[in-house]
């Protein structure tokens, strides 16, 4: 199976974490808020986004190793080692990063969000609203 998917960043994260050694690993173990800058092409995407929305936002784990198919949760060498599909680890095949935040604030192209726990740089690929009454979307 040998299918090439062609993913274009729709902007970038601009955080103060900027060590993944010293980044939470999820979004609600205090993780900052954090802008998505991003790309001024895609403007009419977030037009009708408000403030206070719920999204979730898919980043591309730039700094991941891909070849990780194993390994021992939260990075505990107490723990077994898990298969990566088994984990939120960032290091994996298609190192996909989700993150459920808030919206904060817009300004222009930039998008105030939190908490969120991804480093300083990271290409943002997507948001999407958290559903839920779904009839509006």
């Amino acid at each position: 199976m040998s299918t090439d998917f062609v993913l274009r960043p729709i902007g970038v994260v601009e955080s103060d974490l900027t060590d993944l050694a010293g980044a939470p690993r999820q979004g609600d173990e205090g993780a900052p808020d954090a802008w998505l800058v991003l790309d001024p092409a895609f403007a009419e995407a977030w037009q009708h986004l408000v403030v206070g929305d719920e999204l979730l936002l898919f980043t591309w784990f730039d700094r991941a190793d891909r070849e990780t198919l194993v390994v021992h949760p939260r990075s505990d060498v107490t723990r077994p080692p898990t298969g990566v599909f088994s984990t939120r680890s960032p290091d994996r095949p298609n190192p996909i990063g989700l993150h459920r935040i808030t919206l904060l604030a817009i300004d222009a192209q930039r998008l105030h969000v939190g908490p969120l726990e991804a480093i300083d740089g990271t290409p943002v690929l997507d948001l999407k609203p958290v559903l839920g009454d779904v009839a509006d979307r």
